[in-house]
């Protein structure tokens, strides 16, 4: 594909030696980024384990499947809570390119005593026919006759209002939908990429930001599964291998004020 834009280079042109000197302080300061990431991932091992107490039954399949038995006999568990409304025609494009992220790392997941899986709003055979089209193996599950969408702050529902964890979750695509609602200019400065989304997933703006996404990890003792941790928003960035890559190339994201702007389906690339 062409380039995107007319990009400006910015850096200097400098020596071996110059270089040499700047890429050890820069080393410095990713090493330093490093440990910050290592002890936040020690915080976020160290959360407190809620028992989930509700009995969830997801459809996939292999049929209706209860939250512990998602784990397939591994005692943790990864759900990645892809944007799928129930009347959508297609899945959200942005959570299409996340997921072909991490579907090619599961079997290394599974080594390491991990299951990770995708939940959706939307029912099953939908779910299903998607991951065909877009060459996934990942297992997909329905909450579509489920509350787990709303407990966990993905789907937009009553029951949020009342959500002790709501104010954390305000962050997803759900507290954009009550700030569109509550302020209807908002709608007139959104990203691009939010019409676009949601006309290629075959919803309105409102049914777009009805859903949420994120990522939640579970970890089971016997028979009782414990809600972990969740986060939202660029929360799940670290699931986009492509973002970390462009970090790491000269002209670096380049999307200037439109994040995402440049994102489709793998299968919708022009040239491809």
């Amino acid at each position: 594909m062409p380039p995107r834009t007319e990009i400006t280079v910015t850096s200097r042109i400098g020596t071996r030696e110059e270089w040499i000197a700047a890429s050890a302080a820069l080393l410095e300061r990713e090493k330093e980024l490093t440990r910050i990431g290592d002890e936040i991932a020690r915080q976020r091992r160290e959360l407190p384990r809620v028992p989930v107490e509700k009995r969830y039954t997801l459809q996939t399949e292999h049929g209706p499947r209860t939250l512990a038995e998602l784990f397939d006999g591994r005692s943790q568990l990864v759900v990645y809570h892809f944007m799928f409304g129930p009347d959508w025609a297609a899945g959200c494009p942005t959570c299409s390119s996340t997921a072909d992220s991490f579907n090619g790392v599961l079997a290394h997941l599974n080594a390491c005593d991990v299951t990770m899986i995708c939940v959706s709003r939307a029912p099953l055979e939908k779910l299903l026919a998607y991951r065909e089209r877009m060459g996934w193996s990942f297992n997909w599950a329905s909450s579509h006759e489920s509350d787990f969408n709303f407990d966990y702050g993905v789907s937009a529902g009553e029951a949020m209002a009342h959500d002790p964890a709501a104010p954390l979750l305000e962050a997803n695509e759900l507290g954009l939908l009550r700030l569109l609602n509550d302020q209807p200019a908002v709608r007139e400065n959104l990203p691009l990429i939010a019409a676009r989304n949601a006309s290629a997933s075959g919803t309105d703006l409102d049914g777009y930001f009805s859903q949420g996404h994120g990522v939640s990890t579970f970890v089971r003792d016997g028979d009782t599964a414990y809600h972990c941790y969740s986060s939202y928003a660029r929360g799940t960035e670290f699931l986009m291998a492509y973002y970390a890559i462009l970090d790491r190339v000269p002209h670096g994201r380049d999307e200037g004020d439109q994040p995402m702007h440049w994102l489709h389906r793998h299968d919708e690339y022009e040239g491809e």
